[in-house]
């Protein structure tokens, strides 16, 4: 038998991590003074004859080493669908498939509940519509879009599904309906729009037809509110936030979205080592590091390069789009370019909620020099104009 389909990933989150040695517990008093320390770096300069960079990396390296490990995850995100709800139109179709529970046999209604669970990740519910359609179990058969349902249960994992998909073969043509990925939540605020809103209106007090702002001006200024208006995490420690906010600037991202990425990556903790080998506070697989010129993951300093890199290219790559980009970051771009979107990965999905809910915006500012954008781009917006 041919061997089962990999997942593609270039991310993965942290739910089960190492702790290296030398992040051993300091007294709390220690932290304070070094999270004051690391305050004052912000304004500081860098001394004459020290390369850019080598202090701020030193005095980083020694904050976080001071820092306890995080005992426990942060709380999820509540999204507007949660995992319960999506089980329950699951076992609702299984009913509905068999006659059990009292109900009718019904394959076509059962059939719809399980394209509704599958579009929300759920790996049984893609794999028992799979089994429907390659068997014509009550409704038509359909091997093409069985092989799609069973690579995308296969791809989570799922022993069963990744024998179906491997003697399927690789799936052919569009995804289909019942694996577009449902809308994105709501973010809570809308701030960024607001704050370019703000920037693009005339100062108060200023006379009608007076000259304004150039167009140049007014779009950095746009830019700049925009960033600034992702809240910051409130568990983040000080040192972190203070190397955040001098290194994000020159990657043209808002510090608080690359605190939000590293709080659902790691938790803030710098010797988080995944299942999969995703390394430190952005969690970066080998590969990645390779890629964005990262020598050691392990490195806090090295490691938040890296990861503000990938983010700013995956930024240009999907013009600001704040749900492809979280995406990508935990499942890779290849696999958003193939789902046309957010693939139907349970923890994708989760993870895409979490990010929306911590940033408060669905568009962020790109560099558009760093990279194209995709091609695969206006086919997936064009499910976002139909609805």
């Amino acid at each position: 038998m041919p061997p089962a389909l990999p997942r593609p990933r270039h991310h993965r989150t942290t739910h089960r991590t190492t702790h290296r040695p030398w992040l051993a517990a300091a007294g709390r008093a220690v932290l304070l003074a070094l999270a004051a320390g690391a305050s004052a770096l912000a304004g500081a300069a860098t001394p004459a004859g020290v390369a850019p960079g080598l202090m701020t990396d030193a005095e980083l390296a020694a904050s976080l080493a001071a820092i306890p490990a995080p005992l426990q995850a942060p709380r999820a995100a509540i999204g507007l669908v949660v995992p319960a709800q999506v089980a329950r139109w699951r076992e609702e179709a299984q009913a509905l498939e068999h006659g059990d529970n009292g109900l009718p046999r019904d394959p076509a209604r059962a059939a719809t509940l399980y394209c509704q669970a599958a579009r929300y990740g759920d790996a049984e519910a893609q794999f028992s519509l799979a089994w429907m359609l390659t068997n014509g179990r009550g409704i038509e058969r359909d091997d093409a879009q069985a092989a799609h349902l069973f690579a995308a249960a296969a791809e989570q994992g799922m022993p069963q599904a990744q024998r179906m998909a491997a003697s399927l073969g690789t799936p052919r043509g569009v995804p289909p309906p019942c694996l577009r990925p449902p809308p994105p939540p709501a973010p809570p605020t809308a701030a960024p729009a607001t704050a370019v809103a703000r920037a693009e209106r005339p100062p108060a007090g200023s006379r009608p037809g007076a000259p304004q702002a150039t167009a140049v001006g007014v779009a950095a200024n746009a830019t700049e509110a925009a960033l600034a208006a992702v809240p910051l995490p409130p568990n983040a420690p000080p040192p972190l936030v203070n190397f955040v906010k001098l290194m994000a600037p020159d990657y043209r991202l808002a510090p608080g979205l690359v605190l939000a990425f590293m709080a659902t990556e790691s938790n803030f903790n710098a010797g988080a080592v995944s299942p999969k080998n995703a390394l430190g506070l952005m969690q970066l697989i080998p590969d990645t590091a390779t890629r964005f010129g990262v020598r050691n993951p392990m490195d806090p300093a090295q490691n938040i390069r890296g990861g503000m890199a990938y983010l700013r290219w995956l930024m240009a790559y999907f013009e600001g789009d704040v749900a492809l980009v979280a995406a990508a970051y935990n499942a890779g771009e290849r696999a958003v370019e193939r789902y046309r979107g957010v693939p139907p990965y349970a923890e994708t999905l989760h993870y895409v909620a979490r990010i929306l809910g911590q940033v408060g915006a669905l568009k962020q500012p790109f560099d558009p020099k760093i990279v194209a954008p995709s091609d695969l781009l206006p086919l997936m917006r064009e499910p976002l104009k139909r609805r």
